[in-house]
């Protein structure tokens, strides 16, 4: 069993920055690929950002990729998503994941444990 708590989320004007983390329990969590994903209103929850287990391959969705960076820290078992050049269209509710497979998908499906989510809020 592994716990995911996300913090870090908040109000931010556009082109501002917010860091997200992900803090999980137990021993495991150099075996889980990582992922973040968000949901806005009205919307399915959608891939955000991926990291492998050891954090040597990151994946990014289109709409972020060159804004955000996910990375690690094994030794905190702490997950990050770095936001950049943030944008009104980024509002949603951010969730870390967790799934024990080699390369982390970007279907939400796939994943084995999720945090509660937390909001981002991004203002014009």
């Amino acid at each position: 069993q592994v716990q995911l708590v996300e913090s870090g989320g908040g109000l931010v004007q556009a082109g501002g920055s917010l860091r997200l983390s992900c803090a999980a329990s137990g021993r495991t969590f150099s075996t889980y690929g990582m992922g973040w994903f968000r949901q806005a209103p009205g919307k399915e929850r959608e891939f955000v950002a991926a990291i492998t287990r050891s954090g040597g391959s990151t994946y990014y969705a289109d709409s972020v990729k060159g804004r955000f960076t996910i990375s690690r820290e094994n030794a905190k078992n702490t997950v990050y998503l770095q936001m950049n050049s943030l944008s009104p269209e980024d509002t949603a509710v951010y969730y870390c994941a967790a799934v024990r497979s080699v390369i982390p998908s970007i279907d939400p499906g796939t994943y084995d444990y999720w945090g509660q989510g937390i909001q981002v809020t991004v203002s014009s």
